[in-house]
């Protein structure tokens, strides 16, 4: 593929993460050129050379931000620095595109946010989940008043990610770290982020949400997965060297009355469930697949069968794939192959594809800075909701902006 001279010269920051991304920028070349690789690894660097041999290389990210050959970074470093190199890349001149979180504190995200509106750059959150088949879907039902009112929603990010937390000789990583330092609903992207989309598509921007009321189980999962791999000595087979709980949920209210129920669950033994939602309307609901094989399933009053002589209706799933006729998003249609080939139930060729776009457009992008720290508030927040034994602890005003929505994922 000949590479257009306009494409936008992208550096990937933090290579080991970003090479899951390596597939769709080579599927995008003729929009995203991959000028430079940021990481501290060597190894990493020849790893991605091979693959893009004129990316240049650097191991300090200061180094990087004074390529003037880089328009924009994609940050997928540790979770903890992402707030602080975006705010450094944004005064720097360059667009920022950050894997999630976007900020674990309240005074970064509002930082965050003044960064953005001060340099004028373009800044969007890689929340790919929000960009898979079924969900652009269900935001497209949504939009078209399919599900009418929407008075409730779930959102769950459920993978056992023990082994991420600690290094071959028991050193704990920064995710492990994360466990011992706070107690909260601490990833909350993937699992609010296109729920949230689709109580803005169904209810109108008007409908925003208010408070947050956080839960967390006792540690056992962790801990006990300490003392089979390090033994009982390990500081971690604790169970109370960890502030964090096994299981975290958060019980999210809105100005319509309606609730969004999140729950993250990086600790328990399970079969990966990447895909836990559901969406309850006053004309119909949603059931996303619980595991590969499986079909999302939907009931839309309007097909529903009448009732004879004043019974109860019966009522049924279907395949939301029957509705792909009528509801496929116009992302998806036609580039099903395409997009599949990448990470994330294609989320990642998509994110990458509208980050470029909105650049190259002169827009917000989809998923802004304003909906990147709302969604990461929740981390925060259910710190405060927890320390407070479950008490609901309200959005702060300046989280909820007046301004019309951005545009949306699914045109209409």
């Amino acid at each position: 593929m000949i590479m257009s001279d306009s494409a936008l010269r992208l550096a990937v920051v933090g290579g080991r993460r970003g090479r899951h991304f390596g597939r769709a920028l080579s599927r995008l070349e003729d929009r995203i050129r991959l000028a430079a690789v940021c990481d501290l690894s060597g190894a990493v660097l020849d790893s991605w050379q091979g693959e893009f041999p004129a990316a240049r290389t650097y191991r300090r990210f200061e180094e990087l931000l004074a390529d003037d050959g880089v328009d924009a970074v994609f940050l997928a470093t540790p979770l903890p620095l992402h707030a602080r190199q975006a705010i450094a890349a944004l005064e720097a001149g360059k667009h920022v595109l950050s894997e999630v979180t976007a900020a674990n504190t309240l005074a970064d995200g509002q930082a965050l946010i003044e960064a953005v509106e001060r340099t004028g750059r373009t800044y969007m959150l890689a929340e790919n989940y929000c960009f898979m088949r079924p969900n652009l879907m269900v935001e497209k039902l949504a939009a078209r008043g399919e599900f009418g009112a929407v008075t409730y929603l779930e959102g769950g990010y459920l993978h056992d990610c023990r082994h991420l937390m600690h290094e071959a000789d028991g050193s704990l990583t920064w995710r492990g770290q994360l466990r011992v330092d706070a107690n909260s609903v601490y990833y909350p992207t993937h699992s609010l982020g296109p729920v949230a989309r689709w109580l803005r598509a169904a209810n109108g921007d008007d409908d925003r949400l208010t408070s947050v009321a956080a839960f967390t189980t006792r540690t056992a999962a962790v801990s006990d997965h300490f003392a089979e791999r390090f033994g009982g000595d390990h500081p971690g087979a604790a169970p109370d060297h960890w502030l964090q709980g096994d299981s975290g949920t958060a019980m999210i209210t809105t100005t319509s009355g309606a609730l969004i129920s999140l729950r993250v669950d990086a600790s328990s033994p399970r079969p990966h469930n990447m895909t836990h939602y559901a969406v309850q309307g006053t004309r119909g609901a949603y059931q996303s697949a619980r595991r590969d094989g499986e079909d999302p399933l939907i009931w839309l009053a309007r097909d529903a069968a009448p009732a004879a002589n004043g019974a109860e209706p019966e009522r049924d799933w279907s395949s939301l794939w029957d509705y792909a006729g009528e509801f496929e998003s116009d992302q998806w249609r036609d580039r099903v192959e395409i997009a599949a080939e990448s990470g994330h139930g294609g989320g990642d060729f998509f994110v990458l594809e509208e980050f470029a776009t909105a650049i190259a457009e002169g827009r917000a992008p989809t998923i802004d800075v304003h909906d990147a720290v709302l969604w990461s508030a929740v981390v925060p927040l259910s710190v405060e909701s927890i320390r407070r034994g479950g008490a609901p602890v309200e959005f702060p005003e300046w989280l909820r902006p007046t301004s019309a929505p951005e545009p949306s994922l699914t045109k209409q």
